[in-house]
């Protein structure tokens, strides 16, 4: 690895970019926090959250992946499966399609005995394969001998891939998460008029039959978070780095412009600083060394640092589907504000009574 290269990108090489908190920790991120969208669209979100230590930032990390509720499919009853895959296989996958209902919608279902309009929603799926309609199947005797890639007996290779077409007696029938219907229960049809509950997406594949076989199933979903199970996760993608920060410390150096991607200096930095931070691609700079070409100037390495902000984080989160990753950041939050202000009721509440026994 070259000189010039970032050692240990673990260890920030600047502690002042983390300031010293003395004093009441809420007023100081009350006064320093920021918080700026830089994308967004259906999919994803990117933004800078700044002002904050790095137990803050992974503590919303980890409440978008856990705690952020959603809904998903939690109990199958199956009537027909007469397909390859298992009852208890096709169960998991119903589970694991992402459902797009919103969850402020529903009430918690702690019993499925409980089950009602307002904590559940139920999904009907009934697909039946087209019985064989070749006129004379091959007895599966006569297959025992045959070779793989041969013909069928009294059937040459054009037959076989005719016979593989719709209609033919090797059609296969595919079972796709858009077969699901969803079937409104007492008032739902009425106060989630104009938002009807369904998979986000149509094409993922369950299970597949082969002609005269069917599945017939009912599926019941209910509100959850990740914690219960990860196909309760709204996300898939929730991950932040530290910004990174790049430093000239001596006016003779250029400002060398990297290769291939775009450069993390500003040419336009004023000419009488000593000590120029120039980070105006930090977004682009996920390793910082591969940004810069290799200079001819042998004592580069002592007049350039490569350091991450302590404060600075750059979130990206990709949605699951189910709600939008706006959505999501917003939920986060209100989750992480409630459990604080149920901490400070309790550590209110337990010093009052330390001041009693007193």
């Amino acid at each position: 690895m070259a000189s010039y290269a970032v050692e240990d990108r673990s260890v920030r090489a600047i502690p002042a970019n983390e300031p010293e908190v003395t004093g009441d920790y809420a007023a100081h991120v009350s006064k320093t926090m920021k918080l700026e969208i830089t994308h967004a669209d259906d999919e994803t979100v990117e933004f800078d959250l700044s002002g904050v230590d790095v137990s803050f930032a992974n503590a919303l990390r980890r409440i978008m992946l856990a705690e952020v509720p959603t809904m998903a499919i939690e109990t199958v009853y199956v009537e027909q499966n007469e397909g390859v895959v298992q009852d208890e296989v096709l169960a998991h996958r119903l589970g694991l399609v992402p459902i797009a209902a919103d969850p402020r919608d529903f009430e918690e279902l702690l019993d499925p005995e409980d089950a009602t309009d307002a904590n559940t929603i139920v999904f009907g799926l009934e697909v039946r394969a087209p019985p064989n309609t070749r006129p004379n199947p091959i007895p599966s005797a006569r297959r025992v001998d045959r070779l793989p890639g041969t013909p069928l007996p009294h059937q040459d290779s054009d037959d076989e891939e005719e016979a593989r077409k719709p209609g033919g007696h090797l059609h296969t029938t595919k079972v796709y998460s858009g077969d699901l219907k969803w079937l409104p229960q007492g008032e739902q049809e009425a106060f989630l008029a104009g938002r009807p509950v369904k998979p986000v997406h149509d094409d993922i594949l369950l299970a597949k039959l082969r002609p005269g076989q069917s599945i017939v199933l009912e599926a019941h979903g209910r509100k959850g978070i990740g914690q219960d199970h990860a196909k309760f996760s709204p996300v898939s993608t929730a991950a932040y780095r530290m910004r990174a920060v790049v430093e000239v410390s001596d006016d003779d150096v250029p400002p060398y412009v990297p290769v291939k991607r775009p450069s993390i200096f500003d040419e336009d930095a004023s000419p009488d600083c000593t000590a120029r931070s120039r980070p105006h691609a930090a977004h682009a700079c996920k390793v910082c060394e591969p940004l810069l070409s290799k200079p001819s100037s042998e004592n580069f390495a002592d007049k350039v640092r490569l350091t991450r902000r302590g404060d600075h984080f750059l979130f990206r989160v990709e949605t699951a589907g189910q709600l939008a990753p706006l959505r999501i950041v917003r939920d986060a939050v209100a989750v992480l504000k409630a459990k604080c202000d149920h901490w400070r009721r309790e550590l209110e509440v337990a010093g009052g009574g330390l001041s009693e026994a007193a």
